[in-house]
């Protein structure tokens, strides 16, 4: 339990001694509901989001924008952006960033395949929504540089400050990202 995120040693022995306490209420539907999980789930063939088919859901959507493909590194990234229910686009999930140090190239993620779908899905517009580190920079970058040949719009999401946000207590470099990226207000 304590290799599971989020849970160190202390919470996973917490959560364990529950379980115990409680087998035919808890542990016996979450082992069950595990096994389900385990012999159902699988990767979309078109996307890899998680779905029990080979293609999921948002892929086989019929009121989708097909246009619009927003590129995330994982599953959690998509369904993080699903939350929102403000895009309507469809998705590609990489696997990862790009990383030197890692030997995680192109061919590892599923760079190829997404450079694939856009030529042959018509699509308009990619949106890169990958995380602000160096590696989901190096990504953006890589993937834009190999849109480029075929002109494809390529877009980013919006750098800055948070909503709710207090100047005083951001960090020097999403400061500068939202003054890079400030917009007119009038």
């Amino acid at each position: 339990m304590a290799k599971l995120p989020g849970l160190g040693p202390r919470s996973a022995r917490r959560a364990v001694l529950r379980m115990i306490k409680k087998k035919e209420i808890i542990m016996k539907p979450l082992g069950d509901m595990i096994q389900e999980v385990s012999s159902l789930a699988q990767e979309c063939l078109v996307c890899g989001n998680i779905s029990n088919d080979e293609t999921c859901i948002i892929c086989t959507s019929d009121v989708r924008v097909t246009g619009e493909i927003c590129v995330v590194e994982d599953v959690a990234d998509l369904w993080a952006m699903e939350r929102t229910q403000v895009f309507k686009g469809k998705y590609h999930v990489l696997g990862g960033t790009l990383s030197a140090l890692d030997g995680v190239g192109p061919e590892e993620l599923k760079i190829p395949r997404l450079i694939q779908r856009v030529l042959s899905e018509n699509v308009t517009e990619v949106i890169l929504a990958l995380n602000s580190t160096m590696d989901g920079q190096t990504t953006s970058h890589y993937i834009a540089d190999q849109l480029e040949l075929h002109s494809i719009k390529v877009s980013s999401l919006a750098q800055g400050v948070p909503i709710g946000g207090e100047l005083d207590y951001l960090d020097e470099g999403t400061i500068s990202a939202a003054l890079r990226a400030r917009i007119n207000v009038t």
